[in-house]
């Protein structure tokens, strides 16, 4: 999303600084109401703490969060056709069908712990199977474009070092192993929060004295702070006695307060990153009090319509 904001912006800074505000927020709050949409709710998922299907329920609460600020700030979008970068893009052999591998995937996953009772892993690593024989199907089938006459031959075939057109290995192997292990590192930490007492105490305080639901809203301020990820982890190893309608709640809020701040949420640093001095952590700032709106009115949507029917 950002490579065609940045293609489409060209040069217009402040056009792609609301861009990219926007992104964030509406891909936080895209994943807070599908269990394979964010990690958190997915953690929640596995946890069966929440039934596949009652996810969707927080639906509206996730799209008022998005449409609230998004409404706010169309009227600082500028009133112009900024000139678009040139760019193509072309699907190459096989996408199409690799999409459809995706869905698939996904139905198994579901499948697979809905009836047999088994890890959502497993269903995503039999997904990476299917990948995998398809990859050896596009590898064998592949014609060698150095074979083909020079008129045959576009510009893009003369590439250097594509050996194969498809390899999952590779893919996998490229895997940015320093992110992952810092959840490692993250999650090791608070599971050991949790083994010498502290997470006990801290659920003492929230969710005795202050209640589930100023807790649970609280969790998604921290998410803005720390990555919902721990956060969500540290949730769960508390396990709090709350009904299905505030497990919910803190699946929303644990997903949309990480765009209260770009640090806040992977979209956010990512972005920064890809558009980088035109993105920033200021330039996000200044439109926090926005989003806070959002926010709250996703708090109010949902004990409005979904927590009378799941307490």
């Amino acid at each position: 999303m950002c490579a065609v904001v940045l293609a489409v912006g060209g040069d217009n800074d402040r056009f792609v600084s609301l861009a990219c505000v926007n992104i964030v927020i509406g891909a936080n709050a895209g994943g807070a109401f599908s269990p394979f949409g964010d990690i958190t709710t997915l953690m929640v998922w596995q946890k069966d703490m929440v039934d596949f299907w009652t996810f969707f329920v927080l639906f509206i609460p996730s799209a008022v969060n998005f449409l609230v600020p998004a409404a706010i700030m169309q009227f600082a979008v500028p009133n112009e056709n900024p000139a678009p970068n040139a760019a193509t893009a072309t699907m190459r052999r096989g996408a199409r069908r690799v999409i459809a591998l995706f869905l698939l995937t996904v139905t198994t996953a579901v499948c697979f712990h809905n009836f047999l009772h088994l890890p959502p892993v497993i269903g995503m690593l039999t997904g990476l199977g299917y990948l995998q024989f398809f990859g050896y199907y596009l590898r064998k089938t592949h014609i060698n474009k150095a074979d083909l006459p020079s008129h045959h031959r576009s510009p893009d075939d003369q590439i250097m070092g594509e050996v194969v057109p498809f390899d999952v290995f590779n893919k996998i192997a490229r895997a940015e192993w320093d992110t992952l292990l810092f959840f490692y590192g993250v999650v090791l930490c608070v599971g050991g929060l949790g083994f010498i007492g502290y997470l006990g105490l801290i659920s003492e305080l929230m969710y005795s004295q202050w209640g589930a639901t100023t807790a649970n809203v609280s969790v998604g301020l921290f998410s803005s702070i720390v990555d919902n990820i721990p956060v969500m982890f540290a949730v769960l190893t508390m396990n709090p006695d709350m009904s299905t309608g505030q497990w919910l709640l803190v699946t929303l809020t644990a997903g949309v307060g990480g765009s209260l701040l770009s640090i806040g949420s992977a979209a956010g640093v990512a972005l920064m990153g890809q558009a980088r001095g035109k993105y920033t952590f200021f330039s996000h700032l200044k439109w926090t009090p926005v989003i806070a709106l959002g926010y709250v009115a996703s708090i109010y949507t949902h004990l409005w319509i979904n927590n009378a029917s799941f307490n």
